[in-house]
């Protein structure tokens, strides 16, 4: 099938672009000496998923238990959930699918663990737990080596967990000092620490650094090792994503709207809301639910209603989760079809 049978909007991921985002951070990876991890949530795709472990990676990052759900349907049986889970509805679902393949998860109060543990020891299986610390984030997160060592201690003795080491986020080496002192403290107790796993993408050489024993690298695979902030940031070789949309309305010589807004595109700012493969001076200056607004002022182009053109979304992986399937092309032919499974899994 070529691209011009498809409906629109249709997200379109170029495979050639995917391909090798996918290979170099592996090959970066291996280069500086660093297992890799990666993580699902930008994609939600089993398929990539896939294709990453096949280059390489030790096993996937899920952000939310209903995301490993998709992925643990897809076969993929080793996935690390960096999310305290907590209640239990969640509680069950963990325990359920950790008799279908190894879920490791985060937490960082004795209640988390609390929960884990007895919902794990009434289903008969045992969670591995890592110890979230909270390394600048600013999120979730322990905020010392002694809170950490506390925390640990207590959970040592609960049942129906095994706990495996620490998490980190982000990873960066000013973090160093922490990660050291915690790691001194749990060994020093008799306390394993197998697993040091550090964060973020752009951040693998400081997960080296700090001793991490995997880093987890998860925007990369869409926007490539730049992060797209604005449009200057912009960098088309690297994105894999595209909206291809219709035009739909040439209400004067300066302005036409397309088939894609708000529920296609995220929304918020920078703007423009996203690159315009075709015509780089055209603008996406607004949107409407199901309108996007479009300024071509500036192009010598004379659009016509019925047109297509292809937009590099601003927000990638927030744009991915609009969409219920995406549509794998090389050139101008598409490959496949993949649904994006854990698209609104939030729970």
């Amino acid at each position: 099938m070529n691209i011009a049978s498809l409906d629109t909007p249709a997200l379109i991921a170029d495979l050639d672009v995917l391909e090798r985002n996918i290979n170099e951070m592996a090959t970066h990876c291996r280069h500086i000496g660093i297992p890799l991890r990666v993580h699902s949530k930008t994609h939600k795709v089993p398929e990539i998923a896939k294709l990453q472990l096949a280059a390489g990676s030790q096993g996937i990052t899920c952000q939310k238990l209903g995301e490993a759900e998709a992925m643990v349907d897809a076969g993929i049986d080793d996935i690390l959930i960096p999310y305290n889970i907590v209640g239990k509805p969640k509680l069950k679902r963990l325990t359920s699918l950790s008799k279908r393949a190894r879920i490791t998860v985060a937490l960082d109060s004795e209640e988390t663990a609390t929960g884990i543990s007895q919902q794990a020891s009434a289903d008969g299986c045992v969670v591995p737990v890592v110890l979230e610390l909270d390394t600048g984030g600013g999120r979730c997160g322990v905020g010392s080596p002694q809170d950490a060592r506390c925390l640990a201690q207590q959970v040592m003795k609960m049942p129906g967990i095994d706990f495996q080491g620490v998490m980190l986020y982000p990873s960066n080496t000013r973090a160093k000092p922490f990660i050291t002192e915690t790691v001194a403290l749990l060994t020093r107790d008799g306390i394993p620490v197998r697993i040091i796993s550090g964060g973020g993408t752009g951040a693998e050489a400081a997960s080296k650094e700090l001793g991490c024993t995997e880093t987890r690298s998860g925007s990369y695979v869409y926007e490539g090792m730049t992060r797209i902030g604005n449009s200057e940031m912009l960098a088309p070789e690297r994105c894999v994503l595209r909206v291809l949309v219709t035009v739909v309305s040439t209400p004067t010589p300066e302005r036409i709207i397309v088939d894609g807004g708000q529920k296609t595109f995220t929304s918020y700012p920078p703007t423009p809301y996203g690159h315009i493969i075709e015509y780089p001076d055209a603008k996406i200056y607004g949107m409407s639910v199901e309108h996007g607004h479009v300024d071509v002022s500036e192009c010598s182009h004379r659009f016509r209603v019925g047109e297509r053109i292809s937009v590099i979304p601003l927000h990638q992986g927030m744009t991915s989760n609009l969409h219920d399937e995406l549509i794998a092309v090389r050139g101008h032919n598409v490959e496949a079809i993949w649904q994006i499974a854990g698209r609104g899994q939030v729970k």
